[in-house]
């Protein structure tokens, strides 16, 4: 995963993913425009394995992560990050920063490029490639939707919680190599969630920290009563 060379920049002439546009508008008598990306619409799951009392999480690579550190840190002019004119592609500088710079730690998600499913059975499928659990439509639970993005895309992402255990685990995970996925599952033990998601030295997205305080409000009360009632009888 960690293995990055030969990095080149260019302009994105078309895109599975993304669509550049600009919209006119005129707010309040005054006539304005806007940049934005058209984009699929997402869904991610927050997973607790109960067997092992602890949240899955896949960490993977994102170059966007990666690309914005070099130029954070000055291997990259701020024109390379913003131009498509000049070259159509332009060589990163030899002395590249590790790709360690560039993995994150995120809940388990996808985008919503299927018409004839329903969200859950979406949300289905990206448990089952990325983090090889088979769970049933009828146990993911939804949280909630949001805007994700709201400046640069304003998609709709729906996030959904799932229980699982370590009997349904029938495959390794790590995504779809085919689409070019290379992922890995990870664990994060309970005990660790508050040390883990204030933790800058581990770079996550905002799913994860909304997930896990979503967890403690609404799921680990419960838990925590199911123990007590165990230790009891």
């Amino acid at each position: 995963m960690e293995a990055v060379s030969e990095v080149v920049l260019g302009p994105c002439s078309d895109s599975r993913f993304l669509r550049p546009m600009r919209v006119h508008y005129t707010q309040n008598g005054i006539r304005k425009y806007w940049d934005f990306m058209k984009t699929h619409d997402s869904v991610s799951i927050l997973i607790f394995n109960t067997t092992r009392e602890s949240f899955v999480l896949v960490k993977q690579f994102r170059p966007a992560v990666y690309m914005c550190e070099c130029a954070r840190q000055g291997i990259l002019i701020a024109a390379d990050m913003t131009t498509s004119t000049g070259c159509p592609q332009s060589p990163v500088a030899a002395e590249l920063l590790p790709a360690s710079v560039g993995v994150t730690y995120e809940l388990c998600a996808g985008i919503v490029d299927k018409p004839s499913l329903s969200l859950q059975e979406i949300a289905k499928e990206e448990v089952l490639e990325e983090c090889g659990y088979n769970v049933p439509v009828g146990n993911l639970q939804k949280i909630t939707s949001y805007r994700s993005g709201v400046g640069v895309t304003g998609s709709k992402h729906t996030m959904f919680y799932v229980e699982v255990s370590d009997d349904l685990l029938v495959g390794k995970g790590g995504g779809q190599a085919e689409e070019g996925e290379l992922i890995d599952v990870v664990h994060i033990p309970l005990r660790d969630w508050q040390k883990f998601a204030f933790d800058e030295r581990v770079p996550k997205t905002a799913g994860v920290n909304f997930a896990f305080m979503w967890f403690q409000n609404s799921i680990a009360p419960q838990l925590q009563a199911s123990k007590c009632l165990l230790s009891s009888s």
